[in-house]
């Protein structure tokens, strides 16, 4: 149960998001372009990183790249 101890776990690396345009999904409050966010678990097409709300979100990779 990885995901109950996510938010204190260790930082992964860290990313910048590039963009919040979504074309499903509402992404432009969770995410601000250009900030650095802390990666707290990965999988083959999502991010875990602790977003605005100050919690665990999963997004897509390609609103981001590698810092």
């Amino acid at each position: 149960m990885i995901h109950l101890d996510w938010e204190n776990r260790e930082t992964i690396k860290q990313l910048k998001c590039v963009h919040a345009d979504a074309k499903k999904f509402v992404v432009n409050n969770k995410l601000t372009p250009g900030k650095i966010y802390d990666v707290k678990n990965e999988t083959e097409e999502f991010y875990f990183i602790i977003d605005n709300s100050d919690r665990i979100g999963g997004f897509h990779k390609d609103y981001f790249e590698v810092v």
